[in-house]
C-alpha cells in the first residue's frame, strides 16, 4: 500500500516512516511543507496520506486545506488527519465531506502502533476514521444534543469513530438489539434517517453536525 507523509517535525516524520514500512506500507514521498503538500498529494495520488494539520510556513491549518484543495481535484482521496489539537472549522469540511475515506486523529494516538495502522488501513479502504476527543469537541458545541440521553450521546459517539453496531454492543455491554434501538431513537431525536452502514451513519452525523 502507498502512503504520503506531510509531517514537520523530523523525529515523528521519520518515526512513521519506519513504523509504516514495519508493516509493509511503501513510502512513496515525505512531505515536511504545507506549500507543496497539494501539488505531492495530487501527482502521487497514493493509496493513503498521512498529513499533520499544522505544517511550514505558518504552523496554522496548511495540512488540513492543502487536503481539503487535494480532495477537491481527486475526490475520495484517502487522508488521515494528525492533530495536537482539534480545528473545528476545517476538522467539520473535511469530515462531511461524502467521498468518506478520511480520518482524524489526535496524535497520542500514534502511541497505539497496532490501533494506528488498523486506522490507516480503513481509511485506505474507504472508511472514516474518528478520534473520540474530537467527537466530543464537535458535539459539545451542539447545544439540540442536548434531548438525547447519555446512553445515546455514547452510542453516537461511539458511531462517528465508524464502530459497528456489534462492536458498540461489546463496548457498552449491551446487546445489539438495544444498539439498534438507541440508534433509530436519536436519528429521530436529530431529524437523520437511519443509515444501514457504519460509515453512511458517520457521514450522517457529520452533515448534521456541520449545518
Amino acid at each position: 500500500m502507498r502512503v504520503l507523509i506531510a509531517e514537520d517535525q523530523l523525529l515523528l516524520r521519520d518515526g512513521l516512516i519506519r513504523m509504516l514500512t514495519a508493516y509493509g506500507f511503501e513510502v512513496v514521498a515525505a512531505v515536511d511543507d504545507g506549500s507543496r503538500l497539494v501539488e505531492a498529494l495530487v501527482s502521487l495520488r497514493p493509496d493513503v496520506a498521512v498529513v499533520d494539520v499544522r505544517l511550514p510556513p505558518t504552523f496554522t491549518d496548511e495540512g488540513l486545506r492543502a487536503t481539503i484543495a487535494a480532495r477537491a481535484e481527486v475526490p475520495g482521496l484517502p487522508v488521515m488527519i494528525l492533530s495536537q489539537y482539534v480545528e473545528r472549522l476545517y476538522a467539520r469540511e473535511l469530515l462531511s465531506d461524502r467521498a468518506g475515506a478520511v480520518g482524524y486523529l489526535l496524535k497520542d494516538r500514534v502511541g497505539d502502533v497496532r490501533q494506528f495502522v488498523d486506522a490507516i488501513r480503513q481509511v485506505a479502504a474507504g472508511g472514516t476514521v474518528m478520534d473520540p476527543e474530537v467527537v466530543a469537541q464537535l458535539l459539545h458545541r451542539r447545544d439540540t444534543l442536548a434531548t438525547l440521553t447519555p446512553r445515546e450521546r455514547d452510542v453516537l459517539r461511539l458511531m462517528a469513530e465508524g464502530r459497528t453496531n456489534a462492536a458498540i454492543a461489546g463496548h457498552m455491554v449491551i446487546t445489539e438489539k438495544s444498539v439498534s434501538n438507541h440508534i433509530n431513537t436519536l436519528f429521530a431525536k436529530l431529524g437523520l434517517p437511519p443509515a444501514g452502514s457504519g460509515h453512511r451513519r458517520v457521514l450522517a452525523v457529520l452533515a448534521y453536525l456541520d449545518r
